[in-house]
């Protein structure tokens, strides 16, 4: 049986001046398949949502989006462009898509004033950052944690705008161990470790500590760190060096931290972090277009949970972390 009215957090659009960088990381054969996907909205995305039971999508610009645009002009000016497209997008199908919001964080004072507008002016649902943030050159470059950022945490937990941080390719020579070997890259290996590293950065920072009420959202299930944070907390608890952190790892990921299906369609990693964090900690997703609906939906739909956690994972913890109570289902 098909779950209806499902709600997909981790999903995806593109507009022409954030798919050059993406289209080197495909096969070229491939590409004009999915750059045609990407930039779909209306057709085969819709009836694909209908097929299988989605109401919503929340859609955020691909990844590496506004992070790789080093000229901070044009970052400024794309990120713009992407959110005035998107609200184009939710105004025409308000019953079918959400959207967060591109951040050029090049700029911290452009970046609160975009994020702002985003959520009070255009209706978006939190800020959508792809990883490190390049910036002024191709080698200077900044993790979340940084305390230039400071700011733009304040603003979403003032805002009450989750945070979903999409994976993105460490810089190159950052990450050696798969060098030779290219299968490794991006979302087969490399995302994952890229991102929860990032992730590590944030939690052991202090951020959540000053910032008790920000949002952080995890694709993939948490890039495995359901599975083995506590291994990392055990080591720091033993070795602290330092660390900024005043709470265990484990408790700001209890707080602060939801965890996506997105591209991670197993049951077992699944029941891990259920039995780690607890069924309202995790959200729905596919990953379209990087993923494919029909697979998402299918192994979602029958996987081994109860009834209640699917509806809690498919629908009802979305409502509640986006504050979407009122806006009532469609018939799909």
């Amino acid at each position: 049986m098909i779950m209806k009215n499902k709600i997909a957090v981790e999903e995806h659009f593109g507009i022409p001046e954030t798919l050059g960088l993406l289209e080197k990381a495909f096969d070229p054969g491939y590409w004009p398949v999915f750059s045609g996907k990407i930039r779909d909205i209306a057709d085969f995305r819709l009836e694909e949502m209908n097929r299988f039971g989605i109401e919503k999508m929340v859609l955020s610009l691909n990844s590496p989006g506004i992070q790789a645009i080093y000229d901070t002009k044009e970052a400024i000016a794309v990120a713009k462009k992407a959110n005035d497209f998107l609200a184009e997008v939710i105004a025409k199908y308000p019953d079918r898509f959400l959207g967060y919001a591109a951040i050029p964080l090049q700029d911290i004072d452009e970046a609160l004033k975009e994020m702002h507008r985003a959520v009070h002016e255009l209706g978006f649902v939190g800020a959508n950052i792809n990883g490190y943030v390049q910036i002024d050159s191709f080698d200077n470059y900044k993790y979340l944690d940084d305390a230039v950022f400071r700011p733009f945490w304040a603003e979403a937990e003032k805002l009450d705008a989750p945070v979903y941080l999409h994976p993105r390719d460490p810089m190159p020579g950052a990450f050696r161990a798969i060098d030779g070997h290219p299968w490794l890259g991006s979302a087969t290996w490399a995302f994952g470790v890229e991102t929860a590293s990032h992730a590590l950065r944030l939690l052991s920072s202090g951020i959540f500590d000053e910032y008790p009420n920000a949002k952080l959202i995890l694709g993939h299930l948490g890039e495995a760190l359901p599975f083995c944070v506590w291994r990392a907390q055990n080591h720091i608890a033993k070795k602290p060096l330092g660390i900024p952190a005043k709470r265990p790892l484990m408790e700001y990921m209890q707080r602060n931290v939801w965890f996506a299906t997105s591209c991670q369609f197993r049951t077992a990693p699944l029941w891990n972090t259920i039995m780690e964090f607890g069924s309202d900690r995790i959200l729905f997703a596919v990953d379209y277009p990087y993923e494919n609906i029909d697979e998402g939906c299918e192994w979602f739909d029958h996987c081994s949970i109860s009834e209640s956690d699917r509806n809690k994972i498919g629908r009802e913890n979305a409502i509640r972390l986006f504050r979407l109570e009122g806006r009532g289902p469609c018939s799909v």
